[in-house]
């Protein structure tokens, strides 16, 4: 793959992802409250495996190396245990609340990516993380002065599980993009989660009713663009580079959650979203970057 893109640019394709997989979200919490966690996960994975894998079989490729099918798996494993975690919980808090609480990911990935990756950890990148991360501490505060109740603190509990495992599918797909294309990293993602979740089918899988089909397949189409275009990202830049723009998911799940349900927005919240995007533009601002590293010495 040709991957001399400029690591400002690689910011921002991450970005939009970040904000097409943002939008997936509000469209999951409806369809969450409508089907339960585990339907709506499983019938948007088995419509996300149709939207991804047509293109990738026109596109007539060869078998993954095992070396390659190791990382696919792993990340697929990781990503079915998240993603649950993280839509249950979902249902059950407001949208910037539980995208704020995710936050912690990003801060994990940073010295995840110096462990495993070999990466170095920049005072820019870290004064630019933590930036954000005071961001999400102003927002917390102002939602813990708000009375949720316990479904809310489990759904946060859950969110937080999720967002330790995120910082380790960061890192997954760090290494999946320097040895795969974004179209097989999408399809073998979804595949591979879609098989994790039919394995309950007999006792859990429920047909959706015929109105939320539409919404299933949007949100299917959405997660495989924003997998794709993070897939690109992260083939062309650091993960402890891009990581910083996980931030940028809050302001959308603000904006959506207050037009799709109502949810209200604090001067809590405005002031530490500014912190938080005054840590994106400083990280975008980096120009210190690592070249792209040998892809074999990313292997597992």
């Amino acid at each position: 793959m040709n991957r001399s893109a400029s690591p400002l640019i690689a910011f921002a394709v991450a970005a939009l992802g970040i904000a097409i997989f943002s939008s997936m979200d509000a469209l999951m919490k409806g369809l969450v409250i409508a089907l339960g966690t585990y339907n709506a996960l499983t019938w948007r994975m088995l419509a996300g495996t149709v939207v991804s894998g047509v293109p990738y079989a026109l596109s007539r490729p060869r078998w993954p190396a095992p070396a390659v099918m190791r990382i696919h798996m792993v990340r697929g494993l990781v990503s079915a245990v998240m993603a649950y975690l993280f839509f249950w919980g979902l249902g059950r808090v407001p949208m910037a609340q539980a995208i704020a609480l995710s936050f912690i990911a990003p801060i994990i990935v940073l010295f995840l990516a110096a462990l495993i990756l070999k990466e170095r950890i920049t005072r820019v990148a870290l004064i630019a993380s933590m930036m954000a991360f005071a961001g999400v501490l102003v927002i917390l505060w102002g939602q813990a002065r708000a009375e949720l109740g316990p479904e809310a603190f489990w759904g946060a509990i859950a969110i937080l599980v999720s967002a330790v495992c995120y910082a380790w599918n960061i890192i997954l797909m760090r290494q999946q993009s320097l040895v795969a294309g974004p179209g097989e990293v999408a399809f073998y993602q979804t595949l591979i989660v879609t098989a994790i979740y039919l394995l309950a089918a007999p006792w859990l899988m429920v047909a959706p009713p015929l109105d939320q089909v539409p919404a299933l397949v949007l949100a299917a189409m959405l997660a495989t663009a924003s997998l794709f275009l993070l897939s690109w990202a992260y083939a062309r830049a650091e993960a402890s580079y891009l990581a910083p723009t996980e931030y940028t998911g809050f302001l959308w799940a603000t904006l959506w959650g207050w037009v799709v349900f109502g949810e209200r927005v604090s001067l809590f919240t405005v002031a530490g979203a500014a912190l938080i995007v005054g840590g994106c533009i400083l990280a975008a601002g980096r120009r210190d970057h690592a070249p792209v590293a040998d892809s074999e010495a990313h292997l597992p």
